[in-house]
């Protein structure tokens, strides 16, 4: 006598499963922080809690990558982003250089933030609270800062 042993995957083209009965695997994936970017994401909430833009006083958000930097103007009562701008942007990279080594220096930062002030300046926006993202205001942070109230905003 023969026996066959068939699993249910094998015969499920003959015995479909209800989908309550059916058996799914979801699969997700987190990327954890290292601990020193935890650290960087407490002091930003720390900082948000006290920093907020407003409509005639909106705020300069900056985030620092290894490679570049990105600087938003936010109106944080509607919920809205004025003014952006990164060191991969083509106009910052015509100013800069094209080449990779340009973008990540403090000289690009100090121009990104007369860039992000001559822009604030043309949409209007003369005074501005400085967000510095959980970063040390120094080096690049603070180049867009000073790059900023060069021309012409006040932080």
């Amino acid at each position: 006598m023969l026996l066959f042993f068939y699993s249910h995957n094998a015969l499920s083209f003959l015995f479909p499963l209800n989908t309550a009965q059916q058996k799914q695997t979801v699969v997700t994936t987190v990327a954890r922080l290292t601990p020193k970017e935890a650290k960087r994401q407490q002091r930003h909430r720390k900082i948000r809690s006290r920093v907020t833009g407003t409509a005639d006083r909106p705020r300069i958000s900056v985030y620092r990558s290894n490679q570049h930097v990105f600087v938003q103007v936010i109106d944080d009562d509607a919920q809205k982003t004025l003014v952006s701008l990164g060191t991969q942007s083509q106009e910052v990279k015509a100013v800069v250089g094209t080449e990779e080594w340009k973008t990540k220096t403090v000289a690009a930062a100090s121009e990104l933030g007369k860039m992000l002030g001559k822009k604030c300046v043309d949409a209007g926006i003369t005074s501005a609270v400085f967000d510095r993202g959980g970063f040390l205001y120094h080096g690049r942070v603070k180049a867009v800062a000073d790059g900023c109230r060069e021309a012409g905003v006040a932080i």
